[in-house]
Protein backbone atom coordinates (compact mmCIF):
# COMPACT_ATOMS: atom_id res chain seq x y z
CA UNK A 1 0.00 0.00 0.00
CA UNK A 2 1.62 3.78 -0.74
CA UNK A 3 1.16 6.36 1.33
CA UNK A 4 2.25 9.84 -0.04
CA UNK A 5 3.40 12.52 2.31
CA UNK A 6 3.54 15.96 0.63
CA UNK A 7 4.90 18.49 2.86
CA UNK A 8 6.06 22.39 2.46
CA UNK A 9 3.09 24.24 3.14
CA UNK A 10 2.11 26.95 4.82
CA UNK A 11 0.68 30.48 5.21
CA UNK A 12 2.02 33.03 2.57
CA UNK A 13 1.01 36.36 1.64
CA UNK A 14 -0.34 36.89 -1.99
CA UNK A 15 2.35 37.45 -4.28
CA UNK A 16 4.55 34.56 -2.22
CA UNK A 17 6.27 31.80 -3.10
CA UNK A 18 6.65 28.22 -1.68
CA UNK A 19 7.81 24.76 -2.58
CA UNK A 20 6.06 21.94 -1.52
CA UNK A 21 7.99 18.37 -1.61
CA UNK A 22 6.34 14.91 -2.07
CA UNK A 23 8.49 11.77 -1.95
CA UNK A 24 7.41 9.62 -5.15
CA UNK A 25 8.14 6.59 -7.07
CA UNK A 26 10.34 7.52 -9.89
CA UNK A 27 9.15 5.48 -13.06
CA UNK A 28 5.95 6.40 -12.86
CA UNK A 29 3.46 9.55 -13.70
CA UNK A 30 3.00 11.68 -10.75
CA UNK A 31 0.70 14.66 -10.34
CA UNK A 32 -0.11 17.19 -7.61
CA UNK A 33 -3.78 17.88 -7.03
CA UNK A 34 -5.67 20.12 -4.29
CA UNK A 35 -8.99 20.70 -2.67
CA UNK A 36 -10.13 24.01 -1.85
CA UNK A 37 -12.88 24.90 0.68
CA UNK A 38 -15.49 23.68 -0.12
CA UNK A 39 -14.87 22.29 -3.33
CA UNK A 40 -13.93 19.16 -5.01
CA UNK A 41 -10.35 18.11 -5.64
CA UNK A 42 -9.01 18.85 -8.65
CA UNK A 43 -5.72 18.66 -10.71
CA UNK A 44 -3.29 20.94 -10.18
CA UNK A 45 -0.47 19.54 -12.47
CA UNK A 46 1.56 16.26 -13.52
CA UNK A 47 4.50 15.25 -14.76
CA UNK A 48 5.63 11.86 -16.31
CA UNK A 49 8.42 9.51 -15.96
CA UNK A 50 10.76 11.59 -18.41
CA UNK A 51 9.97 14.66 -16.86
CA UNK A 52 7.62 16.33 -19.02
CA UNK A 53 4.86 18.37 -17.29
CA UNK A 54 1.27 19.35 -18.34
CA UNK A 55 -0.51 22.08 -16.57
CA UNK A 56 -3.59 23.10 -15.28
CA UNK A 57 -5.04 26.65 -17.35
CA UNK A 58 -5.29 28.52 -13.20
CA UNK A 59 -1.86 27.95 -12.51
CA UNK A 60 0.31 27.65 -15.96
CA UNK A 61 2.76 30.34 -15.88
CA UNK A 62 3.26 30.53 -11.68
CA UNK A 63 3.96 26.86 -10.79
CA UNK A 64 6.08 24.83 -11.60
CA UNK A 65 6.39 21.05 -11.37
CA UNK A 66 10.00 19.04 -11.71
CA UNK A 67 10.90 15.54 -10.30
CA UNK A 68 14.53 14.31 -8.78
CA UNK A 69 14.16 10.27 -10.24
CA UNK A 70 17.40 9.74 -7.88
CA UNK A 71 16.12 11.24 -5.04
CA UNK A 72 12.60 9.86 -5.51
CA UNK A 73 11.32 13.39 -5.00
CA UNK A 74 8.64 15.02 -6.78
CA UNK A 75 8.15 19.03 -6.31
CA UNK A 76 5.90 22.48 -7.05
CA UNK A 77 7.56 25.44 -7.13
CA UNK A 78 4.29 28.16 -6.68
CA UNK A 79 5.10 31.92 -7.39
CA UNK A 80 2.70 34.53 -7.56
CA UNK A 81 0.78 32.91 -5.07
CA UNK A 82 -2.89 34.10 -5.20
CA UNK A 83 -6.00 33.93 -2.28
CA UNK A 84 -7.58 31.36 -4.44
CA UNK A 85 -4.61 28.99 -4.34
CA UNK A 86 -5.46 28.58 -0.79
CA UNK A 87 -6.10 24.57 -0.28
CA UNK A 88 -5.01 21.19 0.94
CA UNK A 89 -2.43 20.19 -1.52
CA UNK A 90 -2.23 16.41 -2.26
CA UNK A 91 0.47 14.22 -4.96
CA UNK A 92 -0.61 11.07 -6.24
CA UNK A 93 0.15 9.05 -8.70
CA UNK A 94 -1.40 10.37 -12.15
CA UNK A 95 -4.35 9.03 -12.63
CA UNK A 96 -4.59 8.98 -8.97
CA UNK A 97 -4.73 6.08 -6.42
CA UNK A 98 -7.18 5.60 -3.68
CA UNK A 99 -4.61 6.29 -1.00
CA UNK A 100 -4.16 10.08 -0.79
CA UNK A 101 -2.18 10.99 2.69
CA UNK A 102 -3.03 13.62 4.58
CA UNK A 103 -1.83 16.60 2.13
CA UNK A 104 -0.29 19.63 3.42
CA UNK A 105 -2.22 22.51 3.75
CA UNK A 106 -1.72 26.12 1.41
CA UNK A 107 -2.86 29.29 2.84
CA UNK A 108 -2.38 32.65 1.25
CA UNK A 109 -3.65 35.31 3.02
CA UNK A 110 -1.96 38.64 3.54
Amino acid sequence: QVHFVASGGGLVQPGGPLRLSCAASGTIAMGWYRQPPGKQRELVARIDSDGNPVYASFVRGRFTISRDNVKSLMYLQMNSLKPEDTALYYCNFYPPGRNWGQGTQVTVSS
